[in-house]
């Protein structure tokens, strides 16, 4: 599992940028919405909130980018001192102090002007201490704009950075420029590391994977490293000098012993004797790669000498893991990458000496003794000196050579297709696996016509027999009528025939009331003017219709005109005398007062109600009541209505005068307005 991933670290805007986003977003959270008319209290206190909304959107931004950049005393000196030799630690953290410093700087202005607007006097004066507010944030960013370019490039570099893991099984492959590193790592995992023949091909770390024995490995393939003092030593050559100090790995160092690389055997063994003490603790195996050009018992004896010296260096390490000084197996290996002689092998010894060393490691801790403590081996001891070999049953033994022998007698349809001519001559047969009692009758041909009938009519023997039943019971049906009743199979008894007769007649009462329901005017839709252009659909039609049937059309009429959309071309009619509404019958009704006419007016006029009169569902139990609590809530609205607050039902009034509607078009240049 990878313990650091830089490639989700946040981007790191730069200076102007920052200033856009956050200033934007306060002007969208807190959008002005002040007038003269507000009390001062609520002036304050909205120029305050834009202050801190202001101050808490910067410290979180600098916060995330603090956060996210590793600490390089916190994190794997593996990475603490890759870091160092890529960015230099004091550069490094001196950026990520300015940042700190401007979080703190900011929190203080924001702090300061808070307390000073607390005593603005006037909407200038708060406007103004804001507009200094935020000047000075903004003043503060600008000046660290050239840490937060340098941390954008630092995050944008270290994205770049392969996945290591410094805690898991590593194979480290170091040596001199051109030696074949690349090609090896290319040979043995999915990695894809660009080879060309000139020296420092690789400039940084590569990383691979591969597996052995049902377990993953890191190959990591590092920078050629140079025969050259430490000082001396550039950025590309310390990456592999800090790999090899810091992680835990079995260390292949190549040897190009054809020299085609460009640098002796004798100048590739001073730069092994001068980096071995990073080699300490680690299973070193010592590669010689490019055989094909020239094998290792063709070189001089000096250069056999040099090799040897290493390899005694390296059975140091055996030594040290607890070894044999006898055993030299594994140490000192050979191969090609360009024809893959002995690839295989290097990657499997260095797996098994990495694998064995961690082995060891783990049963010398003391987690091991708890580990220990559950197990128990049981060893039986002999109870004479009679040998009893393991022993299998003849049965068993019988059975499998039959298994084995049907297995080997069992021809495929392939092989019986080849046997008889192959594709196009030969025909599988679909017959051979029918399931018949005679294994005779599989290859009968079945005919279609037989006499004069198809075949297939007289499959069922019986079907003779049971037409002649269908076509009796046909007859017997036909002669008994449609009138009796039946209900699953059974006679109904005479009372039964009659409640089913009801219940027959009254759901064809019902059908046709619902057909005649459906059918009337009411459900039917009502045609548009528009439509109507034949004027079928007119009051002197349905006029007409009325009066043959024998009624008044008169008050459908008007009613029909009354409910019309449209009034135009109409004169208005004069409304009755209220006299004249009875005829002359009224002269012998006494005359009513006017309170009495009032009353029989029409109910439709709309009257006005006292605003304490109680209305049954409101919940009170008489109209003091309702007086009492309607005068408690304008008495809680008098001190919200004197402060110029906005209540829930206020007339929400927006920015009066919008910059982007009435500024104009801007002119040619930058769109910035701050």
């Amino acid at each position: 599992m990878v313990q650091y991933n830089f490639k989700k670290m946040t981007v790191v805007p730069s200076g102007k940028d920052f200033i856009d986003i956050i200033l934007s977003r306060t002007q969208r959270q807190t959008p002005t919405v002040v007038h003269k008319g507000y009390a001062i209290s609520r002036l304050r206190q909205f120029y305050m909130r834009k202050v801190k909304y202001t101050q808490q959107n910067f410290h979180e931004k600098l916060s995330t980018i603090i956060d996210e950049f590793p600490r390089l005393d916190d994190i794997h000196p593996f990475y603490g001192d890759l870091l160092h030799v890529l960015y230099n630690k004091d550069h490094y953290k001196l950026a990520l102090g300015q940042i700190n410093t401007a979080r703190n700087l900011i929190g203080k202005i924001s702090k300061d002007y808070v307390k000073l607007l607390k005593y603005g006097d006037s909407l200038y004066r708060c406007k103004c201490l804001k507009v200094a507010a935020l000047g000075r944030m903004c003043t503060v960013i600008k000046r660290i704009g050239p840490s937060l370019a340098y941390l954008e490039q630092i995050r944008q570099h270290m994205a770049r950075l392969p996945s290591i893991d410094p805690n898991t099984r590593t194979v480290l492959i170091c040596g001199y420029p051109n030696v074949g590193k690349s090609s090896f790592i290319n040979k043995i995992t999915r990695a894809d590391v660009d080879v060309q023949p000139y020296a420092f091909t690789t400039k940084s770390l590569f990383v691979g994977h591969t597996d052995y024995k049902y377990l993953r490995y890191q190959v990591i393939d590092t920078p050629g490293i140079l025969d050259r003092p430490f000082e001396d030593r550039n950025i590309i050559e310390m990456c592999s000098i800090t790999a090899l100090a810091h992680l835990r790995a079995a260390v292949l160092f190549f040897l190009d012993i054809s020299g085609s690389c460009g640098y002796s055997i004798a100048q590739q063994a001073a730069l092994f004797h001068s980096i071995k003490s990073l080699f300490m603790n680690k299973p070193l195996i010592i590669v010689c790669n490019k055989t094909d050009l020239q094998p290792l018992e063709n070189i001089s004896e000096e250069d056999k000498k040099l090799v040897t010296e290493m390899k005694a260096e390296a059975m140091k390490t055996v030594i040290g893991q607890g070894g044999e000084a006898t055993n030299d197996e594994g140490v000192l290996l050979t191969m090609s990458t360009l024809t893959e002689e002995g690839v295989i092998a290097v990657k499997n010894a260095a797996c098994e000496r990495l694998l064995n060393q961690r082995v060891e490691l783990k049963m010398k801790s003391k987690k091991i003794n708890d580990c220990l403590n559950r197990f128990h081996v049981a060893m039986p001891k002999p109870r004479d000196n009679k040998e009893r070999p393991p022993c299998i049953p003849q049965a068993v033994l019988e059975a499998k050579a039959k298994q084995a022998a049907e297995k080997e007698k069992r021809n495929t349809e392939r092989d019986l297709e080849n046997e008889n001519g192959g594709a196009g001559v030969y025909s599988a047969s679909l017959k051979k696996n029918y399931i018949l009692a005679n294994d005779e009758w599989k290859e009968d041909v079945m005919p279609e016509i037989l006499d004069g009938h198809n075949i297939y009519d007289f499959v069922d023997p019986d079907i003779l027999h049971r037409l002649e039943e269908l076509e009796r019971e046909g007859h017997r049906q036909a002669e008994e009528g449609d009138d009796g009743f039946e209900m699953d199979g059974l006679e109904l008894t005479p009372e039964e025939q009659k409640t089913l007769a009801e219940i027959r007649k009254k759901k064809s009462l019902l059908i046709q009331q619902h057909r005649i329901k459906k059918s009337t005017a009411e459900s039917r839709p009502t045609v548009p003017r528009k439509f109507d252009k034949d004027r079928k659909f007119t009051t002197k039609r349905m006029g007409r219709q009325l009066s043959k049937l024998g009624l008044d059309p008169t008050k459908a009429i008007d009613r029909a005109r009354s409910r019309s959309v449209s009034t135009r071309g109409r004169k208005r009619e004069r409304s009755l005398d209220r006299d004249d509404t009875d005829g002359g019958d009224a002269m012998d009704v006494d005359t009513p007062n006017k309170k009495q006419r009032m009353l029989s007016r029409s109910r439709s006029r709309s009257r006005s109600r006292p605003p304490t009169e109680v209305v049954p569902g409101e919940g009170f139990k008489d109209s003091a009541q309702k007086a009492k609590a309607l005068q408690k809530a304008n008495k809680s609205n008098k001190m919200r209505n004197k402060n110029a607050r906005r209540g829930e039902a206020d007339r929400v009034i927006p920015t009066l005068k919008p910059k982007h509607l009435f500024s104009g078009k801007r002119s040619i240049g930058k769109t910035q307005r701050r």
